[in-house]
């Protein structure tokens, strides 16, 4: 196995270290920023002043009166994807909990997302909508090893479970959008057999071969030891399983609906895990494909359920395009609005300064702490914090002709995810989202308690 990970290409095992631990891969190159010549007439930062709105706080709790703005901006959309300029800021964090409680209490909205497996969001909508167990206990279990295994998430689930105990008529809900990584435990298998049996009983031996040498996959890292040929075959067995139990939509209802989503689920991994290491190609396709299947994964859930949904994700996800095209060539926030139009909106994150965690390999490591200075001038950032509010967000599509010159105009932008140090790449902030929430400074999230 050892020999096998040396042979795999940096940009693959960035790749799928990423999806291991939920995340999305970093920039790793610069451009060259383009040339401000728009809106020369006014000073960008005082044109961008006359859209902001400013925050009262990031921590949540309290009045949220200064969020009022934001839910207009947001109007009728169905799902909103909430960004996040690195995976471990308290404030990108705290901030997600504060707008959420927002949506839930004002605008309808019922389930926060997030980039995490399918099967480990199941698994925490379990504890929400029973109170089985633990919050700071099912945070470590299903956050394991990933940057949102802090407090700052615990507090989100023992707010959401508060919540579900007091509003039984009107739970609220957790969801995880992303392929089955770091594993696919052999009980996530046993939701699809087990409902097969139950319903089905005929048709389980067939499935039961069919998932043969894929149950369970406990390692992704070790499962891309396998020959390319094998996970290709493995990855059409568990295609065959999907069409299997869709084939059995008689037995209907909603039991019907959600084992067939997890045997989708099934089929999403073992199709993303055939990308070829030493294929540059179908790395970049691999990227592509998983967010697809993220986008999919919310489109399933917001329809069938029709429930208002909070895409939590790295700002790279939620946007229309993606600061490193060549990695991400469509991103999920592109499926999104072709798929639902303007009933997707996305807000991305900026920050000016401030500590974050990452890591420093591209395998294996510890979150750890990093620290990056004021956003050089020729930033965004570093106009963003010229506006006389410490903290803002504002609508890119309604400001001002100057601002949004301004922010259609492509310039070094600093986004981090699970590798450090990265260099800021050429954004233009209006044509990657629709609303922009920046912060001054941030610091590292908190570590979970034992």
């Amino acid at each position: 196995m050892a020999r096998h990970r040396k042979r795999i290409s940096r940009r693959v095992l960035l790749a799928t270290a990423a999806v291991a631990a939920g995340a999305v891969l970093a920039p790793v190159t610069v451009q060259a920023a383009t040339a401000d010549t728009a809106g020369r007439g006014q000073n960008p930062a005082r044109a961008l002043e006359q859209a902001a709105h400013p925050l009262r706080s990031t921590e949540p709790g309290g009045n949220t009166a200064d969020l009022r703005a934001l839910g207009s901006m947001i109007g009728d959309a169905k799902v909103v994807g909430l960004g996040e300029a690195t995976h471990g800021s308290h404030e990108f964090f705290t901030m997600k909990e504060r707008v959420f409680r927002h949506l839930v209490e004002k605008k309808g909205f019922t389930t926060f997302a997030l980039e995490l497996s399918w099967s480990a969001g199941l698994q925490i909508d379990d504890y929400l909508q029973t109170g089985k167990g633990d919050a700071r206990q099912i945070a470590k279990e299903a956050l394991t090893n990933s940057p949102w295994e802090r407090e700052e998430f615990v507090s989100l689930i023992e707010w959401m479970r508060d919540y579900n105990r007091h509003h039984p008529a009107r739970t609220v809900h957790f969801m995880g959008d992303d392929i089955g990584a770091p594993a696919l435990s052999d009980e996530f298998f046993g939701r699809v057999t087990g409902y097969v049996q139950k319903n089905n009983p005929e048709a389980l031996s067939r499935l039961d071969e069919l998932y043969t040498g894929l149950r369970p996959i406990d390692d992704v890292f070790a499962y891309l030891g396998k020959p390319l040929a094998e996970r290709q075959r493995l990855a059409v067995k568990a295609q065959q399983a999907l069409e299997l139990v869709s084939g059995l939509k008689g037995s209907g209802g909603e039991a019907f609906d959600w084992a067939e989503q997890n045997a989708r689920s099934v089929a999403q991994t073992a199709e993303f895990l055939t990308l070829d290491p030493d294929d540059p190609e179908s790395n970049a396709a691999s990227q592509r494909f998983r967010d697809e299947v993220m986008a999919q994964n919310v489109s399933w859930w917001q329809q069938r359920t029709g429930q208002k949904v909070l895409l939590s994700a790295h700002n790279d996800h939620v946007a229309y395009v993606a600061s490193d095209p060549e990695t991400y060539s469509k991103t999920q926030g592109s499926f999104l609005r072709d798929a639902m139009g303007k009933n997707y909106l996305p807000i991305g994150f900026t920050f000016n300064q401030g500590s974050f965690l990452s890591k420093d390999a591209a395998l294996g490591g510890e979150w750890k702490k990093f620290t990056v200075p004021a956003a050089e001038p020729d930033r965004n950032e570093a106009t963003l914090d010229q506006v006389r509010y410490r903290d803002f967000y504002l609508d890119v599509r309604t400001a001002p002709a100057a601002a949004r010159d301004w922010l259609n105009t492509a310039r070094p932008t600093l986004n981090v995810g699970t590798l450090f140090p990265v260099e800021p790449r050429d954004t233009a902030l209006a044509k990657a989202y629709d609303v922009l929430i920046h912060l001054h400074e941030v610091r590292e999230a908190d570590k979970l308690k034992p």
